[in-house]
């Protein structure tokens, strides 16, 4: 067990031997820190939080009371291995939210990037990966698998089917189910999602060139009423656009994935 002297660990807090503890560390009341865990600078675990399994927790992430970060997979095939979650910088995982580890089947590993928020209730299943910036609001979970990519949010109570890929900058909208892939800069909504339009809120809140927006607005539409399959209509925007962000969309539907699109409706 390595504690660093700046650590501040409460009493009755559990942390177990083998642990690593980083500097200006803060454990809380009946907090319970597992053998393998490892703490980053200024991480705060607070009252009655759990941290477990092969976990990494970066700087000043902090983890609300009664949260679950590092238990074992929700998999019945999970039989011990030793697979990890690594958790970035200066996320806020809130109370009541659950962040497994990765299966030995599916990589072995559960990622979250940097400065995430994942609001109460919210849970990220084994072998996750996700992004920098990326919310998650209350009760909405990430099924196995799935790979959310940066500065996507996605609403309350709202669940995403195993596999499923997340463009850049898409947004969810509250009890939505996700079935398929979503486009970067999608906005999907509706009990059961459809892809509705595009985060157009979010890019100009980012800054985004008009010139740029307008580029997304005609790639979607012609996305929407091209002709041929929904993949070879990306791959002649591919070719006659010039947009970055119009080039993200392109990749994103030419490269590999394990579920269909949601497709313009």
């Amino acid at each position: 067990m390595s504690i660093d002297t700046t650590a501040n660990i409460h009493a009755s807090a559990v942390v177990e031997e083998g642990a690593i503890v980083g500097p200006d560390c803060q454990i809380g009341a009946f907090s319970v820190v597992g053998p393998n865990v490892r703490l980053g600078r200024g991480v705060i675990i607070k009252n009655h939080a759990v941290v477990t399994g092969w976990t990494e927790i970066g700087d000043e992430t902090i983890v609300f009371p009664f949260a679950c970060v590092g238990e074992v997979p929700q998999d019945l095939k999970y039989a011990g291995e030793e697979t990890r979650l690594v958790v970035g910088k200066r996320n806020r995982i809130r109370e009541g939210a659950t962040l497994n580890l990765g299966t030995a089947g599916g990589g072995g590993l559960t990622q979250v990037g940097d400065d995430c928020l994942f609001m109460t209730g919210a849970h990220v299943g084994h072998d996750v990966i996700v992004g920098n910036r990326v919310i998650m609001a209350n009760q909405s979970a990430l099924a196995g698998h799935c790979i959310v990519d940066d500065d996507v949010i996605i609403g309350g109570l709202s669940g995403i089917h195993q596999w499923v890929r997340i463009g850049k900058g898409a947004i969810i909208g509250a009890v939505t189910m996700v079935t398929n892939d979503v486009i970067p800069h999608g906005l999907v909504q509706g009990p059961r999602g459809t892809l509705d339009g595009l985060n157009l809120v979010g890019l100009k809140r980012k800054g985004v060139d008009r010139t740029d927006i307008m580029a997304l607005r005609a790639a979607f539409q012609a996305l929407a009423q091209g002709e041929g399959a929904f993949q070879e209509r990306a791959r002649r925007l591919g070719e006659e656009n010039e947009s970055d962000l119009v080039r993200e969309i392109v990749d994103f539907v030419l490269g590999a994935s394990d579920r269909s699109y949601l497709t313009p409706s």
